[in-house]
C-alpha cells in the first residue's frame, strides 16, 4: 500500500473512533507509518486528508449498500438485506458519527460527503420502497420518501441507542421494528 493510501485508511479509522478534533496529523501518521512530509505531499492539511478518507468510507458504504438493494428479491426482503448486514455496531455508523463531530459539521468540505451520503441512501431506498409499491409488493398507500427517511432514521438511532447501552440488542430491535413495520404493509 502506497504511503497515500496508508495516511488515507489511517485517517478514516481514526475518524471513526475519534471524530475530527481528536484525530491529530501526528496521530494519523504513526499509524500510517508516514512522516510529515509524506502526509504533506499528498495533502494539504488535515481537512483535505480527512475529505479523502470520508469520501473512501461514503463510497464503501454506498457500494455495500447498493450490492443489497439492488440484490434479487421483493423489496422489502432487500431492505431487510440491506439492514441485516453484518455491522460493527458498536463502533457506530462511520458516517452517521461524523454527525455528532461539531467541526465536521462546520466545515462544508467536511459535511458534503456525510450530507451527499444521507441524500443518496434516503433516495436509494426511496426507489426500492417504489418499486415495491409499483410491483404490488407494498401497499398503495406507503409513501416511498418518508418510508425511506424512517428507515434511515431506524437505522441511526439503533446505532445510538446501542452505543448509549453498550450492547447490540437496541439495534437488533429498531432494525426488526422497522422490518416488521414494511412486513405489515406487504400486499399478502
Amino acid at each position: 500500500m502506497s504511503a497515500r493510501e496508508r495516511l488515507v485508511e489511517s485517517a478514516r479509522e481514526l475518524l471513526w473512533e475519534r471524530g475530527y478534533v481528536g484525530t491529530s496529523p501526528k496521530t494519523i501518521q504513526q499509524r500510517a507509518e508516514a512522516g510529515q512530509g509524506s502526509m504533506y505531499h499528498h495533502f494539504a492539511g488535515k481537512e483535505e486528508l480527512a475529505r479523502a478518507a470520508i469520501d473512501r468510507t461514503a463510497e464503501e458504504m454506498r457500494a455495500s449498500a447498493e450490492a443489497r438493494l439492488a440484490g434479487p428479491g421483493t423489496a422489502v426482503e432487500r431492505i431487510a438485506a440491506y439492514l441485516r448486514r453484518e455491522r460493527d455496531v458498536l463502533r457506530g455508523c462511520p458516517i452517521g458519527r461524523l454527525t455528532q463531530d461539531p467541526d465536521v459539521i462546520a466545515a462544508p468540505a467536511l459535511r458534503e460527503p456525510v450530507e451527499e451520503t444521507f441524500a443518496w441512501l434516503s433516495a436509494r431506498l426511496a426507489a426500492v420502497v417504489r418499486e415495491g409499491v409499483e410491483r404490488g409488493e407494498l401497499e398503495r398507500s406507503v409513501d416511498p420518501a418518508s418510508t425511506a427517511a424512517a428507515i434511515v432514521a431506524a437505522l441511526q438511532g439503533g446505532y445510538v441507542l446501542a452505543r448509549a447501552a453498550d450492547a447490540t440488542e437496541p439495534f437488533d430491535q429498531a432494525i426488526a421494528g422497522i422490518i416488521a413495520l414494511l412486513d405489515a404493509r406487504t400486499v399478502r
